[in-house]
């Protein structure tokens, strides 16, 4: 159920930061949009943000940098159409609201009246996902070095062959508000850390890296001993895994997939494909296909953004809208896209929570939250068991996709040769490439293990960045290709 209370105290910290100290108060953001109105336009909104940002970085062991960085600005938007206008400026003044006002109405012709009646206003509905905390506080400066420093110290104590440590510490308060020209005003307090560990072992003159990190919205105190040491114990793993790695094979077999941050090719070979833009282009492999079958049976596919404390999670979206759990594959056929406010409309359904923008001087468009396949009924190792001879991935690298066609290519960061049910060796360079909606419909088993990754996904889009979760059970998938080096 969604509780106005927290809504109300957001907003209260945004206009203590974003209004007041400027002079600034809802009279100003009314005539500003009043401004956009007086030209024929479907969507006008203002939003506001101010972010504050630290990062510490450890190397060599010692704490190389440090650094921290404020930054805060509005940006102005005009819907008509499909077309949008936008102005943004650092400036936050009445004079900077009002000529960005003026500039994007541009994007229509003047309405009939001089001015239209100036709509009342309403608090949005959100969530309370996560405690409005500001985390660059919630530890002094001597404590998040000496965090960094036990990474190091646990990280080379695990094995003598590790001779690199690297770690960062990221912290960031992000202050958000959005006026609509529909009299809605919302707001969010958005606080957001991670942890990153990087290793390199060496052994024979062959050396490999492995790493691991998290986080989420919530305080740095999250980051126990026993989470860091979690973290270290990772990466060291992967990276003493590949020293004994072997050339993988290549050709088309059976791959199964590890549950949890392996879920990033869910996100990119079929999450992003479920985007309202492209969707509403026709250019994506999803394309009208609503009501059909997309993927086998078992296979359901969710973008929730109401999960608490996670990465991708959001009370409120970057229009002000509520964010939600969006069903988007069910049991192998396609429920539905994720939308913004002005795809939604343009396609005839409501938004889903799902506006995004890097920041006030970006516009916001469809993107996903914390994307994820539910979890089916088989045991982990008897889906591993049931390998004649194939791969199994627990972990995965970097990759690319193509939205038009779903084709995709993934690397596997740690990855083993399995024949007859044993895993047999690992194995470096396995690339696994297919097409995301082939993808689906060939998953033959579904994991009971579905899990979330542990808080490091950073999804890039038209040149914008923003925080993403994302997960899976494991997975058995047939026919898929891999490249290898063998």
């Amino acid at each position: 159920m969604i509780n106005r209370e927290p809504t109300i105290e957001r907003l209260a910290t945004a206009k203590s930061l974003l209004l007041t100290p400027f002079g600034l108060d809802e009279s100003h953001l009314t005539r500003a949009l009043s401004e956009i109105k007086a030209h024929q336009v479907d969507e006008a909104d203002l939003y506001f943000q101010y972010t504050r940002s630290e990062g510490w970085s450890l190397e060599e062991g010692i704490v190389k940098t440090g650094s921290f960085s404020i930054d805060q600005g509005v940006g102005v938007r005009a819907v008509s159409g499909e077309k949008t206008a936008f102005a943004y400026s650092d400036d936050i003044s009445e004079a900077s609201l009002l000529d960005a006002a003026r500039t994007v109405r541009t994007i229509s012709s003047a309405a009939q009246s001089k001015r239209t009646k100036a709509a009342s206003t309403k608090i949005a509905g959100g969530r309370k996902l996560y405690a409005g905390v500001d985390p660059i506080s919630t530890l002094d400066s001597t404590s998040k070095v000496a965090l960094l420093g036990k990474v190091e110290k646990l990280a080379r104590a695990k094995d003598p062959r590790i001779i690199q440590v690297m770690a960062g510490l990221a912290s960031e308060y992000d202050v958000v508000m959005v006026a609509r020209a529909d009299g809605t005003l919302a707001a969010d307090v958005r606080p957001l850390v991670r942890l990153s560990v990087t290793v390199i072992a060496e052994q024979k003159g062959r050396r490999e890296v492995g790493s691991s990190g998290g986080g989420g919205r919530f305080g740095l105190a999250y980051f126990t001993d026993t989470q860091i040491e979690e973290y270290v114990n990772l990466a060291v793993h992967a990276a003493l895994t590949n020293l004994d790695a072997r050339p993988a094979p290549a050709g088309e077999m059976t791959v199964v997939l590890g549950s949890g941050w392996p879920g990033i090719l869910l996100h990119e070979a079929i999450g992003h494909g479920l985007e309202g833009d492209f969707n509403r282009k026709g250019s994506s492999a999803f394309s009208g296909r609503i009501g059909q079958r997309v993927a086998a049976k078992g296979v359901t596919v969710l973008d929730d953004g109401t999960i608490a404390d996670r990465r991708g999670s959001l009370n409120v979206d970057d229009e002000g809208n509520a964010s939600q759990r969006n069903v988007l594959i069910e049991d192998g056929i396609l429920k539905g896209y994720i939308q913004d406010s002005m795809n939604a409309r343009l396609m005839g359904v409501p938004p889903t929570g799902n506006g995004r923008r890097e920041s006030y001087a970006h516009v916001p468009m469809p993107r996903m939250t914390n994307t994820y396949m539910l979890g089916g009924d088989k045991d982990p190792q008897e889906i591993i068991g049931s390998i004649k001879k194939g791969v199994y991935a627990p972990n995965f690298g970097g990759g690319q996709v193509d939205i038009t066609s779903g084709k995709f290519v993934f690397s596997a960061s740690e990855a083993y040769w399995v024949e007859n049910g044993k895993i047999l060796y690992p194995i470096k360079g396995a690339t696994i490439v297919g097409s995301g909606p082939e993808c689906l419909k060939r998953v033959s088993m579904i994991g009971n293990d579905m899990k979330l990754d542990s808080g490091v996904g950073t999804c890039g889009k038209e040149g914008q960045s923003v925080p993403v979760g994302v997960g899976q059970p494991t997975l058995r998938i047939d026919g898929l290709t891999v490249g290898g080096t063998a």
